[in-house]
């Protein structure tokens, strides 16, 4: 993190409370709004995964979903999505909201995530180039969902703690099969 950002903190309904610095909010385990973006191609359909930049605060070096951050105060989650999107992998593409769930997680370093994380998906044209900005990503690559499934299930402490939660979500609503063409 450079500059001071700001998260939205809310209650158990995923209504707006206030705003926090997001480092206090991590700090404390305050309850706030986050997204997990999953990005699908077809032929064959496949997710972008990312591997988180060896020198984030929290999660270094782990596997996750697309992307996945904080709407700003004032600031909408399908918006914040498509801005983050953008800022990490070069990416442009509208997104849909499929719902939130909720998670806690603490890390060894004394911060937590205590988020009401809402699940976005989108879908991109096989030949998009993707340009991964170093901050945020070590690397990317693509899978299917059962490849993906299968190496959580043998590997669990390779991904985030939200990947699992957030990759149900996916599949339970059947978002797949609703961006296929």
């Amino acid at each position: 993190m450079t500059a001071t950002e700001y998260v939205i903190l809310v209650d158990n309904h995923n209504q707006e409370m206030g705003h926090a610095e997001k480092l206090v909010a991590h700090q404390k385990n305050l309850l706030h709004r986050a997204f997990s973006v999953f990005i699908f191609r077809n032929h064959p359909q496949q997710l972008l995964l990312q591997q988180r930049a060896f020198d984030k605060y929290h999660s270094a070096g782990l596997w996750t979903n697309t992307c996945c951050s904080h709407p700003r105060p004032g600031e909408s989650i399908i918006a914040a999505g498509e801005r983050r999107l953008y800022e990490e992998l070069g990416v442009k593409t509208p997104l849909n909201d499929l719902g939130w769930f909720h998670y806690n997680a603490y890390f060894e370093n004394a911060l937590s995530e205590n988020e009401i994380d809402h699940v976005l998906i989108g879908e991109i044209p096989s030949d998009v180039t993707i340009y991964p900005n170093p901050a945020e990503i070590h690397t990317y690559r693509w899978v299917t969902l059962e490849e993906l499934q299968q190496e959580i299930s043998l590997y669990p402490h390779h991904f985030t703690p939200w990947l699992s939660q957030a990759l149900e979500m996916v599949i339970k609503k059947s978002a797949v099969s609703v961006i296929e063409k």
